[in-house]
């Protein structure tokens, strides 16, 4: 399910900085980009580059993306943030999330026609500049049928209610990926 973004305050603040944002994440080399560790559920064609992991900034990561960075730290409760970015032809399969303590955002950076997300029983077509909150714990799916890369922010925070990320059972191939981007700061 959407949440509404009105509710939060600094999606304000990410929509009126997407443009920096995204000249941030265009600057950064593909190569720079991981592979998604969890391609077993999503496939392949989704990389990401970590900005935040476990709360805390990647230090070497954030200095590449400062203005990035500067917006992030103002976030109260964020867990993990970074870009994603989906392939040409690139189908992220059904799935739900294991962090019940936190909301998902999405702030449109780069996107072609044709790229959209369904959560539970709604599906939208993401906009440049636009932020979209969703519960990751509902099903979801995305999908890239154009022939760009669709970029985009992608960060969690805590939701009302919650004020630690601990009760989380995060799989063990991503605690393994978190471990390897803390070791970048």
């Amino acid at each position: 399910m959407f949440i509404e973004k009105n509710d939060y305050p600094f999606t304000i603040c990410l929509e009126d900085n997407w443009k920096a944002i995204r000249d941030e994440f265009m600057n950064l080399p593909v190569q720079s980009f991981d592979p998604w560790v969890q391609q077993s559920m999503h496939g392949k064609g989704w990389s990401v580059f970590g900005l935040y992991a476990s709360g805390e900034p990647i230090a070497k990561a954030c200095d590449q993306c400062p203005r990035t960075a500067e917006i992030l730290e103002s976030i109260e409760g964020l867990s993990i943030a970074g870009f994603s970015r989906m392939a040409p032809r690139t189908h992220i399969k059904p799935h739900i999330g294991w962090a019940a303590s936190v909301y998902r955002l999405h702030l449109g950076l780069v996107v072609p026609l044709n790229c959209k997300l369904r959560v539970a029983g709604e599906t939208r077509h993401w906009a440049e500049g636009e932020c979209w909150i969703f519960d990751d714990t509902v099903e979801h799916e995305a999908w890239n049928d154009s022939d760009s890369d669709r970029g985009i922010l992608l960060l969690d925070f805590l939701r009302p209610g919650h004020d630690s990320f601990a009760d989380d059972t995060i799989p063990s191939e991503v605690q393994d990926y978190v471990k390897r981007l803390e070791t970048k700061a």
